[in-house]
Parts: C-alpha cells; sequence; structure tokens
C-alpha cells in the first residue's frame, strides 16, 4: 500500500487566529476546503495538509471526547530543510502567541525545538542529516 496525501485533523476554538498564526508561520491555505468552520493548512503541496476544525464541528467527526489543549493526545513531528528553519519556525510561534513545553535537542545528527500551538497542540519541528548519523549506537 502507498499513501499519496494525509491529513490531520485537530480541534481548535478560533479559525481566524488559527489561520493568522500559520500564515505567519509561512504555510498557505488551501481556500477549497477552509471556510468558518475550518481552515486547511498545506504542510507540503500535494501530500500533506492539516485540517484545523472548530471544536463543535471536529466533534462532529468522532463520538469520543478529544483532547482540549490540557493534555497530549499526539505530537505533531515536522522535517524541515534546515538547521535555521527549524530555529525561524519556532522563533515565529513564539511571537505569534505559541509557547515553548521542552528544551532544544541538538545530537549532531538532528537539531530539534518544540512549540505548542495557540490551541494547545504540540509541533517537534526538526532537521536531520542522516549523513552524520552514528554509525555505533
Amino acid at each position: 500500500m502507498k499513501i499519496n496525501q494525509i491529513y490531520v485533523n485537530l480541534p481548535i476554538k478560533d479559525v481566524e487566529k488559527t489561520r493568522a498564526f500559520w500564515t505567519k508561520l509561512g504555510f498557505t491555505v488551501n481556500e477549497q476546503f477552509s471556510n468558518e468552520k475550518a481552515i486547511c493548512v498545506v504542510m507540503k503541496e500535494d501530500h500533506i495538509y492539516t485540517m484545523f476544525l472548530k471544536e463543535d464541528f471536529f466533534q462532529t467527526f468522532t463520538n469520543r471526547p478529544f483532547a482540549k489543549g490540557d493534555t497530549t493526545q499526539v505530537l505533531l513531528a515536522v522535517g524541515v530543510s534546515s538547521r535555521e528553519e527549524v530555529d525561524q519556525i519556532t522563533e515565529t510561534a513564539l511571537e505569534n502567541g505559541g509557547s515553548k513545553y521542552s528544551e532544544p535537542m541538538d545530537h549532531g545528527w538532528m537539531y530539534q525545538k518544540a512549540f505548542t500551538d495557540i490551541d494547545g497542540h504540540q509541533w517537534e519541528i526538526s532537521y536531520m542529516d542522516i549523513s552524520q548519523f552514528p554509525s555505533e549506537q
């Protein structure tokens, strides 16, 4: 089996605030799948999307309770192209209402920083240079 796209669905409180937060980080929005109940943020064109759904709309897709920002149900790990991009994304997130939830990690071959978005979802942004991966662990 091959997957050609992934849509991560996350509950949010405010569509416009979420739009502002993610566009300030440099992401684009797929307007075809966005309205007053949801915003579709393009993480990787034609492959990875995050659907941020207003909490009441999100609830229509599940019969189970969902995390409301005070618990962790999932950690979202995103790989980017450089250490500088890790810094830029996390710094911009913090400047626009996000918060830091762990210390940066630098393993030489992998560099990572993390933030919590305005709705409490935890994002780990990392750069990996697999050519520097240690041959012995």
